[in-house]
């Protein structure tokens, strides 16, 4: 069965490491019959979530206006919802982080029943051989799938790169397009 799949990038290097595998899981996925938008959040004008719970008082899911309300209806309409960014500075990237604490306006605004429950995957990386650095992000990807009730169809877990080109001293394009059999 086919399915809506929204890919949100968080790599401001372009042709980069966690792009590439981006890229390849979009491709492969493209490939099986599934309906694949990526999404590059670091093209995004996006704030902080001001937690000031408005969500969808102003017909918007963010009341403080910002391209988070140009997204918000494809995230909502994906069966699957697949993350790919590097680990910065031991944490996810705050491109990232800014459309997942606004997902909060889902719950907020009267949508939890069309935002939770979805599939999703992980996709990351980073410089350090200690594959440790990725529970940076990591973790936080998997709360956040736990408390939105979503399923974990995998992870693609790169340590070890860091140079625009170092994923193909790897086998993490191939694990990408690998993941893409599991929706």
């Amino acid at each position: 069965m086919s399915k809506k799949i929204v890919v949100l990038t968080g790599s401001a290097r372009q042709g980069g490491n966690s792009n590439r595998m981006a890229q390849a899981f979009a491709e492969a996925a493209e490939a099986r019959g599934n309906e694949v938008k990526v999404i590059d959040t670091t093209k995004l004008k996006l704030n902080f979530c001001h937690g000031c719970q408005t969500c969808y008082k102003t017909g918007k899911p963010c009341s403080f206006d910002d391209d988070f309300n140009l997204i918000a209806d494809d995230i909502l309409a994906a069966d699957a919802l697949v993350f790919s960014c590097p680990v910065y500075w031991y944490s996810v990237p705050s491109q990232i982080k800014a459309v997942i604490d606004k997902t909060f306006s889902f719950v907020i605004g009267g949508k939890a029943d069309q935002f939770f429950g979805k599939e999703c995957a992980l996709i990351t990386c980073c410089e350090e051989e200690d594959a440790a650095i990725l529970d940076g992000v990591r973790i936080p990807f998997e709360r956040t799938a736990a408390l939105n009730k979503w399923t974990v169809v995998g992870e693609v877990l790169v340590p070890g790169v860091f140079s625009v080109g170092d994923i193909d001293k790897t086998d993490g394009i191939a694990q990408a397009k690998a993941l893409a059999d599991k929706f």
